[in-house]
């Protein structure tokens, strides 16, 4: 099994640069110039503005400017007052060697930026995968359990709205109901400002129910269909039937059986949703304003903000590599049959 994995880790590094190839390419082919955000005056000088682009290395070829952002380059810190360019020497180490470069809008170290906003990222998005797969494995049992009945119907039907309604109109909605008209949770923000003590964890809480409802409806979505759809697959099994020939009681049945093994490919997908937390918190944490990557990376992609743009793509995609290794760490730990070879 080690092998398995080391193999596993050979295959997800050129997968790794890949994304950032494609990435890259994708954000300098958008439209916008980082410089005009800076430069943001009535009359640059044509002067500082070339000097600009050439300290941030913008007037070198694409291909250039990766290689430069993957191994480094000398460069400068930037300081644009609206007259001139003023510039403090340096050395830019590279994505190779840990630095992910210097936000152009912000002047700051991305590693920086992105280590003060992920802690609010995951704590937003493991607590939606959690509430996710806790009311998506109930709902799925439920319908299995009460298959061809009202329940399932219901379940299932509102499994279907969960996948097709958009989440950013459902976060208008619930902060409509639940914030404007019946003022019964804050609207946006992580935390009040005002609040100390044992009162502040409290309101986080509060902060988090309206966010976390809507980033984790797609799991409960998804988790619910599936497993659903495991459970009765397993209850066809010989095993199974074996068991009821045998007399068990069929709560036993359930659980012991049934139950634990419909639910060993549903905790395989488990990985893989870590993988994608940082992307489905994009739009949520925009319409919440909370402060997390999310928005931080709505803000980078506006403002034409290559460098900050790109050290959030590393940070998602070494998230989801590591969730799909963690997902077969996972199957081979619940299901001891399964031999990696």
């Amino acid at each position: 099994m080690i092998k398995y994995f080391q193999r596993r880790l050979l295959q997800a590094i050129p997968t790794f640069f890949g994304v950032t190839i494609l990435s890259f390419l994708i954000i300098l082919s958008a439209p916008g110039d980082p410089v005009a955000m800076i430069t943001f005056s009535p009359n640059p000088s044509p002067e500082a503005i070339k000097a600009l682009r050439s300290q941030l290395g913008l007037d070198q070829p694409p291909l250039l400017q990766y290689v430069y952002w993957l191994i480094g380059n000398d460069w400068a810190l930037i300081d644009y007052d609206g007259d001139g360019v003023s510039e403090t020497p340096g050395s830019r180490r590279g994505l190779l060697r840990g630095d992910l470069g210097q936000s152009i809008k912000q002047r700051r170290p991305v590693m920086d930026l992105i280590a003060q906003r992920i802690p609010a990222t995951l704590r937003l998005g493991v607590a939606a995968l959690v509430l996710g797969y806790l009311i998506g494995v109930t709902l799925g049992v439920l319908a299995a359990v009460f298959h061809r009945t009202w329940v399932d119907q219901i379940i299932r039907v509102m499994s279907v709205i969960g996948n097709a309604v958009p989440a950013f109109w459902l976060g208008l909605l619930l902060i409509i109901i639940f914030g404007v008209q019946l003022d019964l949770l804050p609207i946006s923000g992580m935390k009040n400002i005002t609040q100390r003590g044992p009162q502040s964890f409290g309101d986080a809480l509060r902060h988090m129910i309206l966010p976390v409802s809507v980033l984790s409806l797609n799991t409960v979505a998804f988790i619910s269909r599936f497993t659903r759809t495991q459970i009765l697959e397993v209850l066809q099994q010989d095993y199974v039937r074996t068991a009821y020939a045998k007399g068990l009681q069929t709560r036993a049945i359930w659980f012991r059986h049934a139950l634990r093994n419909g639910l060993l490919p549903v905790a395989t997908f488990l990985g893989p949703s870590i993988g994608t937390l940082l992307a489905g918190s994009v739009i949520i944490e925009q319409v919440f304003q909370w402060p997390g990557m999310g928005k931080l990376i709505i803000d980078a992609v506006f403002s034409r903000d290559y460098p900050l743009v790109m050290g959030s793509v590393v940070v998602a995609s070494v998230m989801f590599i590591v969730g799909v290794l963690l997902s077969d760490i996972m199957y081979v730990i619940l299901d001891p049959r399964i031999r990696l070879e």
